[in-house]
């Protein structure tokens, strides 16, 4: 710098100034034990929140086990319809087998059979004019 500009005094030229150093503040032993004992509490929380997250939604967690309660009881209903469905046909065939009553009613019903001297009227629904 030249002589006829002013220095600012929180200036330190280079030439006056000594060569710094950085010096690095040696730890204690009981600075370190607490530096591992806050990573290790970090870590343990880490950890945690990652078995959290995977208790919540991972592949058996709970929102998969709810999901799963859902489609069972879907499926236990499902079951039950089909087991009532069943027990109403093997009654019927139960029926069909030993009631000739209901052997006749049946042929009546599905295969439109009728006994001799009967006639048969089908009464089919008007169709519009249109048509």
């Amino acid at each position: 710098m030249s002589q006829d500009q002013p220095q600012d005094p929180r200036v330190e030229s280079r030439t006056d100034a000594a060569p710094r150093r950085s010096r690095r503040r040696q730890r204690t032993a009981q600075d370190t034990r607490a530096w591992r004992r806050r990573m290790a509490t970090y870590a343990l929380l880490a950890f945690s929140f990652i078995l959290m997250v995977n208790a919540l939604v991972g592949e058996n967690g709970y929102l998969a086990t709810v999901r799963v309660e859902r489609e069972y009881d879907a499926v236990a209903r499902e079951l039950g319809a089909v087991r009532s469905e069943n027990e109403r046909l093997a009654e019927e065939v139960r029926r069909l087998r030993t009631e000739p009553s209901a052997l006749e009613e049946a042929a009546r019903a599905r295969l439109n059979m009728i006994k001799p001297g009967e006639k048969m009227i089908i009464i089919r629904d008007a169709t519009p004019a249109g048509r």
